[in-house]
């Protein structure tokens, strides 16, 4: 008996030694999202078909879909609304803006229309002391992100956690809320703060079984850049140390890598043997809908034998979109459109704009900034301005969005009918 509990202690400390958490074991694995093949299954075994929706722009603010063209970024969009009405105010309107955009009447209608699975995009600076949306702290990402957890929980929705917006950039546009330049890729410094949040994630989330993955940068290195062939070569090895450093606290949740050139460009993938638990992920906005469109993606998910997921997809008619999603379906492709929500349309649920929002906040959005002098002369009414500012926060909300009803069938969901009393 003492030998046999001698060799249970020995066997336990090797499994420490290398790097086997108990709490990770083939009961707790058997709670998860899985691969097989070219196809993810439930926990039941049964083939799971992602279907669903990006919550774009509420934890990663683009200013297109606030209705802006030149303040197309988060870092812009807070320097204009600071100039608008002072930095005290811009910290309410980011405060109201994270209540109001999502909330898990959200969430519900989202569950309700046939979803199943939400991809949730959001900024590392969530996860830092760094100036992001009115917060400076390093926990604030993770209340974000267990909020949704529980809510998603209750709706029954699968999520995938996306990091849109990496330390220095992996990009080199306004999508990274960066710099111009994918900095992530010649800067250790990012690098290592990239693979330590990744792994706070990780660790945090590890016995999770409502995240079906983690998607550890968004739309890596812009087609714009004629080094891009040589920033190429550097993506699939970042890849390995992130996945390595996930993998060090988190052996039960995929990890989905998207290609280069806005989730395109499969090429610069040589070795997808190297974790048992990882899969693709395209994107696509315009082109063909036929199968001949998504040739590329199909051919290297035949190749890798693994799972391709179309992460974002969108911005287009109604037929396109329909088209699309029949092909992806034909083809196995799981998808989630983008957005749910944005100003206007094209998207699940459609913002209202505020009075005044096109004649003060666009114009202003659109003025010449560049000094001191030039701000003063295009800013606008105070008042005028922080009544709109607050009255789209108000119109964000759930109950006062227009669901778009034929985006929405054309995506394949559906929107329920209230039952007749």
């Amino acid at each position: 008996m003492r030998i046999d509990r001698m060799r249970s202690w020995l066997l336990a400390i090797m499994m420490l030694l290398l790097g086997f958490d108990p709490s990770q074991s083939v009961q707790a694995k058997s709670k998860f999202v899985a691969i097989q093949g070219k196809d993810l299954v439930r926990p039941d075994g049964s083939k799971l078909f992602i279907v669903g929706t990006n919550l774009g722009n509420w934890l990663n603010p683009e200013g297109y879909m606030f209705g802006f063209s030149k303040t197309n970024c988060e870092w812009m969009i807070n320097d204009m609304v600071c100039q608008i009405a002072g930095p005290d105010f811009a910290r309410e309107f980011w405060e109201v803006f994270r209540e109001n955009y999502i909330t898990e009447e959200d969430i519900r209608f989202i569950r309700s229309t046939g979803a199943n699975t939400i991809r949730l995009p959001f900024n590392y600076k969530l996860f830092t002391a760094e100036d992001y949306m009115g917060l400076n702290d390093p926990q604030a990402g993770f209340r974000m992100i267990d909020r949704v957890m529980e809510w998603c929980r209750r709706a029954g929705l699968y999520v995938i956690l996306d990091m849109h917006d990496c330390p220095g950039g992996q990009t080199g546009d306004n999508i990274d809320n960066g710099h111009g330049y994918p900095w992530l890729f010649e800067s250790e410094t990012s690098q290592k703060l990239f693979c330590d949040i990744w792994q706070r994630i990780a660790k945090r989330y590890r016995n999770e079984p409502v995240i079906l993955g983690y998607e550890p940068m968004n739309e890596p290195i812009a087609p714009y850049f004629d080094n891009k062939d040589q920033i190429n070569v550097e993506l699939e090895p970042l890849y390995k140390r992130v996945v390595q450093a996930i993998r060090k606290v988190d052996r039960n949740h995929i990890v989905l890598l998207g290609g280069a050139q806005w989730n395109s460009n499969f090429e610069p993938f040589k070795d997808w043997s190297f974790d048992d638990k990882i899969m693709y992920t395209c994107h696509r906005y315009g082109g063909g809908t036929d199968k001949a469109a998504f040739q590329s993606f199909i051919d290297f998910r035949d190749k890798t034998g693994l799972p391709m997921y179309m992460g974002e997809i969108g911005h287009n008619t109604d037929e396109w979109q329909a088209a699309v999603v029949k092909t992806l379906i034909d083809n196995n492709i799981g998808y989630t459109f983008w957005p749910y929500k944005k100003i206007d349309s094209s998207c699940m649920m459609g913002i209202t704009r505020p009075e005044n929002w096109d004649s003060v906040i666009v114009k202003f959005s659109e003025a010449d900034r560049s000094t001191f002098k030039a701000i003063r002369e295009a800013r606008p009414d105070q008042a005028l301005a922080r009544k709109s500012l607050m009255q789209y926060t108000e119109n964000a909300k759930k109950t006062n969005c227009k669901p778009q009803e034929g985006y929405i069938k054309s995506i394949g969901l559906t929107i329920q009918q209230p039952t007749q009393k």
